[in-house]
């Protein structure tokens, strides 16, 4: 009964005006609501298989679901194995059209933020406007929009004609090492790609779409000090300690680069004082220290995140000087890892809010206007930067609650966003 009042929920759409929209684009429109119910079943399917990241089994059976529906489209489908860098794998499949027509890559990741250990578990629907589960919004849901935005355009007669890439990621939400490989095929398919499309949240509107994206990169401060008796602090052979230089260096990271644009940097977790243990993997650490002892060592780890590839290594130039500057008898390096680069706000990217704004607006869903960066995370199609001439991302279900057991998404908006998303593959592609 809850499917069938759901079902019924989602058949309630705006008022279309559908003036603006040619012949094929009607069948387009008339095809994705044929199939609303499929869809919800699809998505409460995938929803209901636990995905967490590191439950490589779960991604797996979501991949195979996904796979399964691919392979029906005609699309040709690989599975790569994610041995190599320590997770489950990813999905590919491509569809080969006519030569000479841009080729097109559709990006999802099909991984939660939720493991097994997690009591949040079940796709629930708790009104007609509102879906809890795992991982509805984040981005199950954006996945099945791109199943049924394709079997749109299948059903229109017109997939035929299109080169799409389509790439479903299993480690989105913990990202396996070394990145490098573990997005090495993704970044081998915006090579191949003309234009990237992201299905990935922003920031929970339906009326937004996300053209840039900040890079997201761990650090780590390492500060030795002389460890002494606290009397013996300050004086030429002991010096300032481990603990009063990280502080110094945190600060100074913040008087010199809080106001710089979109920039930020953060610094999550500070352990500090004679015996430090600290286990990254996990996030952990433990710290003995006496209030009669000068401080031997300290750690603080965290993240920047900039809107460039130049402000990021405008930021790293400054902090590794600000560092390099040590409080007396102290040393300390800082480390930059592996991270997600940058989604600059190219003109290529506007054009083509451009025009998915124009679809909207033709489908009479009301104007589109860019997220703004400090509200949309990290996401994979930052990788095809510098590869494609236009990128987009956040075509997605209205949500909220994104990576907590509140996660919900709204689950008539799931139809208007499939329209919009199989309207602007077709006029891309033609």
């Amino acid at each position: 009964m809850k499917l069938l009042f759901l079902t019924l929920a989602l058949t309630f759409t705006l008022s279309f005006s559908l003036a603006q929209l040619s012949s094929v684009e009607k069948k387009i429109t008339t095809n994705v609501d044929k199939h609303q119910p499929e869809a919800i079943a699809l998505w409460k399917e995938v929803v209901n298989i636990n995905s967490g990241t590191m439950n490589f089994e779960g991604v797996r059976k979501v991949a195979n679901v996904f796979q399964a529906k691919l392979d029906a489209l005609g699309l040709t489908t690989r599975w790569i194995d994610g041995a190599p860098f320590q997770r489950a794998g990813h999905l590919v499949a491509e569809h080969k059209g006519k030569a000479g027509k841009k080729t097109i890559l559709l990006i999802g990741h099909m991984d939660t933020v939720f493991e097994p250990s997690s009591p949040f578990q079940e796709f629930k629907q708790l009104n007609d406007s509102t879906i809890s589960g795992p991982g509805v919004a984040d981005m199950k849901g954006g996945d099945v929009i791109i199943i049924q935005a394709l079997q749109a355009l299948k059903d229109a007669g017109v997939l035929k004609d299109l080169n799409i890439i389509v790439y479903l990621c299993g480690d989105e939400e913990n990202s396996g090492e070394p990145l490098a490989l573990a997005r090495r095929d993704l970044i081998e398919a915006a090579k191949t790609a003309d234009i990237a499309l992201g299905f990935e949240d922003g920031d929970g509107r339906f009326e937004t779409a996300t053209i840039a994206r900040r890079s997201s990169t761990d650090w780590q401060l390492n500060v030795k000090g002389i460890p002494s008796h606290s009397s013996q602090i300050f004086t030429e052979k002991i010096g300032a300690g481990a603990i009063y230089e990280a502080s110094r260096i945190v600060y100074t990271f913040y008087e010199t680069l809080a106001k710089e644009p979109n920039l930020t940097f953060n610094p999550g977790m500070i352990l500090g004082g004679t015996d430090i243990k600290h286990t990254p993997d996990q996030n952990l650490g433990t710290a003995f220290g006496k209030s009669n002892v000068v401080a031997q060592d300290a750690i603080v780890t965290g993240d920047i995140r900039a809107m460039s590839p130049e402000q990021l290594k405008k930021a790293q130039e400054t902090m590794h000087a600000i560092v390099a500057k040590h409080l007396p008898q102290t040393q300390a390096t800082l480390v930059f890892g592996e991270g997600y680069p940058p989604l600059a706000p190219t003109p290529g990217n506007y054009q083509l809010l451009e025009i998915f704004n124009k679809v909207s607006l033709d489908l009479n869903l009301g104007p589109v206007r860019a997220v703004n960066p400090r509200d949309a995370g990290a996401a994979d199609i930052s990788f095809t930067s510098g590869y494609v001439d236009m990128a987009m991302d956040g075509i997605k279900v209205r949500s909220a609650g994104g990576h907590t057991i509140h996660e919900t998404a709204d689950p008539r908006t799931m139809p208007l966003q499939t329209k919009r998303a199989a309207v602007l593959l077709y006029r891309l592609g033609k």
